[in-house]
């Protein structure tokens, strides 16, 4: 996705990236808000923890088993889109299906063989990569009901900008919202560093505001309404930036507005 914005990004205009085949739909975003880039000036280094490689094989465990309720060929599956696809259903009745084959209780690598029909060695030779075969509870339920929720915000996110209803600025933030907890709650990609600059975010005028990339650190952003962005950015610099050990980041890079820019050019001689 990162790659792909890179090169189909217009200025002024926000893109919804679809893949399979590659393609990006112009999204108008609010004129009256502004999108705040907030650093919270925690690193996660992927390379030396195995966060995200865990969430991949959850979401990988989490499709298998609900492809194998819905008697589809499970073995194939490898990706929660393709349980949806093959079942042909929206994302709201994938919601309910998460609710009847999984169960919010961890599973331990033993269930998930008991609901696979397969042995455990089956199970760490043939689905589970080099560094997640140690791992003991995999959190299926919770996984799949953040992916499956996520995608339906971002489809309600478009619809809510092409209608352009009055409160159009505090409906987004409500999804932004209900995004950060997700990913809080449901994902645990997040941290207390970007919880607490959420809630300060939130507090000092973001309509919402969520964590942004993989998680674990890094930044979040939020939805400000413009006439109430500099008294934003001067309460969010003194209560994030300003209160404890938060001088890694140079103050100008941590904090700043932004809106949607031109992608890579490649200049051709004439």
């Amino acid at each position: 996705m990162d790659q792909s914005i890179s090169f189909l990004a217009e200025e002024g205009t926000a893109k919804l990236i679809e893949f399979s085949p590659l393609r990006a739909t112009d999204v108008k975003l609010p004129s009256g808000a502004v999108f705040v880039i907030a650093n919270s000036c925690v690193e996660m280094n992927k390379a030396a923890t195995s966060h995200f490689n865990i969430r991949v094989m959850e979401c990988r465990l989490a499709a298998k088993l609900l492809a194998k309720y819905k008697s589809l060929q499970w073995d194939k599956v490898l990706r929660l889109e393709e349980v949806q696809t093959n079942l042909g259903v929206s994302l709201e009745e994938m919601l309910l299906i998460i609710e009847d084959a999984l169960h919010p209780e961890p599973y331990s690598p033993e269930e998930v063989c008991r609901c696979l029909g397969i042995s455990l060695q089956e199970l760490q030779t043939k689905i589970l990569s080099p560094n997640t075969q140690d791992v003991l509870v995999f959190k299926l339920y919770q996984r799949a009901k953040h992916v499956y929720s996520e995608a339906a915000r971002v489809l309600q996110f478009k619809k809510i900008c092409e209608e352009a209803p009055d409160n159009m600025v505090q409906l987004l933030g409500e999804l932004m919202n209900q995004s950060h907890e997700s990913c809080r709650d449901m994902y645990e990609c997040s941290c207390p560093e970007l919880d607490q600059l959420v809630d300060i975010c939130r507090t000092f005028g973001a309509q919402g505001s969520r964590l942004t990339g993989a998680g674990w650190g890094g930044c979040t952003v939020s939805l400000v309404p413009a006439d109430k962005l500099p008294s934003f950015l001067a309460n969010v610099q003194e209560a994030y930036y300003q209160s404890g050990d938060r001088c890694l980041a140079p103050e100008k890079q941590s904090l700043f507005a932004t809106k949607p820019g031109g992608g890579a050019l490649v200049f051709l001689e004439a």
